[in-house]
């Protein structure tokens, strides 16, 4: 029987080219977006039934789902991408922001979740996939909330694999590292540009932005992070974590392989936080 996975986030970037991966490896795609684009399914019609979702609304989450089941039958596996991010001072990061980002990158995905499971349990299992990010793993400066945020889901999804098992549900975290040349990177800084950096912060933030754009890692590769995706949603065991990135890669070993301070004082040395200690700001 071939299988069927639902993506959230399709519009553009890791999502769409999740979409048509997955299709390419002959999988049914129910590609959900905000504002549907049917030029998605192009390539394949018949595959790929393109619809509107927000995960901030419980409603468009449900008639997505059936819409999906009434069109292939069931749906197998669920790949949680959609996602907001900003760069930002978090003292003067407005309430209504903050929120925001939390309805989208957490609640957003707890909504798809509670909408799915009753599906996938009745349908005899499947697979949750939760796409997070190497601050998942690792914080780093400027990005307190959306660190915050998939963190977050870092730990749902950890203790969702344990409690979901029973159902014969599994999930599974997928943690890209940074790729900056992607839309989700420049809807990043567009939505970062709205918030007003105080003139306490003025030197710090320049310096951490031009340490940003100074990374010591080479982008993921977002080809690699989908093949990652999709090797995570065949992969029958209960393995919960796959890294896809350099610096993903480095910030686990780090984190799960280094002492408190050995990660700490390297950390501090990657981010630019060193430097700037050191009294020598940009």
């Amino acid at each position: 029987m071939t299988k069927t996975v639902l993506i959230t986030g399709c519009s553009s970037g890791l999502g769409k080219t999740t979409a048509r991966h997955f299709a390419a490896q002959g999988w049914n795609v129910i590609a959900t977006m905000r504002k549907p684009d049917q030029n998605l399914a192009a390539d394949y019609p018949d595959q790929v039934l393109v619809l509107p979702l927000d995960v901030t609304n419980p409603a468009s989450i449900e008639t997505a789902i059936a819409a999906g089941i009434a069109r292939f039958g069931h749906i197998d596996t669920v790949v949680n991408n959609a996602g907001i991010s900003v760069v930002s001072i978090f003292e003067a990061t407005a309430k209504e922001t903050i929120r925001g980002i939390f309805e989208t990158n957490v609640f957003g995905v707890m909504n798809v979740m509670q909408a799915v499971i009753p599906h996938l349990r009745d349908h005899g299992g499947g697979t949750i996939i939760n796409i997070t990010s190497g601050v998942g793993l690792a914080a780093v400066p400027l990005l307190a909330l959306y660190t915050a945020t998939k963190q977050a889901v870092e730990g749902l999804s950890e203790s969702l694999s344990y409690e979901l098992e029973s159902q014969n549900i599994r999930v599974k975290l997928v943690e890209p590292g940074a790729m900056r040349t992607t839309s989700f990177t420049a809807n990043t800084m567009e939505a970062s540009q709205a918030v007003s950096v105080p003139a306490t912060y003025k030197p710090y933030f320049d310096h951490m932005m031009q340490s940003m754009m100074d990374y010591p890692f080479p982008d993921a590769d977002e080809e690699q992070v989908v093949a990652t995706i999709h090797a995570a949603a065949t992969d029958p065991s209960h393995r919960l974590r796959y890294l896809a990135g350099p610096d993903t890669e480095e910030m686990a070993r780090l984190r799960w392989s280094t002492s408190e301070d050995e990660y700490l004082t390297t950390m501090n040395r990657l981010m630019g936080q060193a430097a700037w200690r050191d009294g020598s700001p940009r």
